[in-house]
């Protein structure tokens, strides 16, 4: 798998996403702003509301340009085994269920779920529990993480 391929395939993505959030953002502004929204009384909230989704959908489109400015900086180095599992990294796990699933290990906001060709790739952050626990594992070692009461066990079976 292509990691360059990959990254460009989070860019196109999240630059939907942008699009996505951007056009929510101004329908909400539109409807906050539109002459028959104005508030006849204190129960009339309408337009309030649609202006405090307006402003969720901007912080939104804003941190979607965030995301999209820290991948286009992300240049993933190849593998090293001395360091370990680092930012760039294309891990495959398997867990206790035998089950592979491979992740791409990147930047901030492009948690998501990719295809490459037939390969189902899960782009996560170092910052997400599973992504915290990586950093540092080779080939062969176990990463295991607490989700609410149950504890998930997985074996690094590559890095690339």
């Amino acid at each position: 798998m292509d990691k360059l391929c990959l990254q460009q395939h989070v860019l196109e993505r999240l630059t939907e996403d942008l699009l996505q959030a951007e056009q929510a953002a101004r329908a909400a502004h539109e409807t906050a702003t539109h002459e028959e929204n104005i508030a006849e009384n204190k129960y009339d909230t309408l337009g309030l509301e649609a202006a405090y989704l307006a402003a969720g959908q901007a912080r939104r489109a804003d941190a979607i340009r965030q995301a999209m400015f820290n991948w286009r900086q992300f240049r993933p180095l190849p593998y090293d085994a001395s360091k370990g599992i680092q930012l760039g990294a294309l891990v495959c796990l398997v867990g206790a269920d035998d089950q592979q699933q491979q992740l791409f290990l990147g930047p901030d906001g492009g948690s998501m779920k990719l295809f490459s060709g037939a390969q189902l790739v899960q782009v996560i952050s170092s910052e997400a529990p599973l992504g915290r626990a990586m950093l540092g594992k080779g080939e062969g070692d176990e990463v295991s993480i607490q989700v609410a009461a149950i504890r998930q066990q997985f074996e690094v079976l590559r890095v690339h």
